[in-house]
């Protein structure tokens, strides 16, 4: 089976069933039309222009053209992990921190899956290399946005209760190891309902683009349970370094409280 390639009548398609939504959203007064008409030609835009460094970097069999698209990627998701809360650290010590999760949870699983199982020649060949990043890294970010952002809200309100174990002579990992805890369970949810909704509830898009690329669907669907394998990993290593990270800045060497290190809320 030769794969499915799509023509501009294709992409007519598309075109007209989001103007057809669009007008539905105008005929039931939801005020969606035009969020849904910026969104998918910033989509088209965006993907076309991907779509074109790509082309040029997979031309180009150049590691310092994949350190550099990864480096951009890197950069994007640290600030993307990083913007979504609405209580925050400073600047610097914030979106340090949801980098360096972000990025560790994804460099790691990375290498395991490219040394491993996938073995690419070269190894950090761009083909195999930029889109697992791209796949791993947006999973992983958004469990560090969910750590993050759990955490900093859940320490805010319970701040009465965290300085009174610590009073009574808890150490700092005992004040908030329930809350640590807590973040992670939340950041890892959507993930871990992903996993078990795959293939009976979902087919996942990675598994359903090898089938649509004429892959059989024995060998994709092995390929979506190592992928499936690395995310979770990925996303569990990121959220724990963030809720950790996180509880690190905002207590002292004596174990107290440091809440005067967060920005008031955005908006706030």
């Amino acid at each position: 089976m030769t794969p499915i390639v799509l023509t501009a009548g294709d992409m007519l398609v598309a075109a007209v069933l989001i103007v057809a939504s669009g007008a539905l959203s105008f005929l039931l007064s939801l005020g969606l039309q035009r969020a849904l008409l910026v969104s998918a030609v910033r989509m088209a835009v965006q993907l076309a222009l991907v779509g074109s460094v790509l082309l040029f970097v997979f031309g180009h069999s150049s590691v310092w053209l994949t350190i550099g698209v990864l480096g951009f990627m890197f950069t994007a998701a640290a600030w993307e992990a990083g913007s979504r809360q609405q209580v925050r650290l400073g600047a610097g010590w914030h979106f340090g921190i949801a980098g360096i999760a972000t990025v560790t949870g994804t460099v790691i699983v990375i290498l395991i899956g490219l040394l491993t199982a996938l073995q690419p020649h070269p190894w950090y060949v761009a083909r195999t290399a930029i889109p697992l990043t791209g796949l791993l890294l947006g999973n992983v970010m958004n469990a560090t946005s969910l750590s993050m952002n759990t955490l900093l809200s859940t320490i805010t309100r319970e701040r009465q209760a965290i300085e009174a174990r610590i009073i009574l002579g808890a150490t700092r990992a005992q004040a908030m190891n329930g809350l640590i805890r807590q973040a992670i369970r939340t950041a890892l949810l959507p993930t871990l309902n992903q996993m078990a909704a795959a293939g009976i509830v979902t087919m996942p898009g990675i598994m359903t683009g090898q089938i649509l690329a004429g892959m059989n669907p024995l060998a994709a669907s092995r390929y979506q349970v190592l992928l499936m394998a690395l995310i979770v990993t990925g996303t569990l290593i990121g959220a724990t370094s963030a809720a950790y990270l996180m509880a690190w800045r905002l207590t002292d060497s004596r174990g107290r409280l440091r809440l005067e290190r967060l920005l008031s809320p955005r908006g706030g």
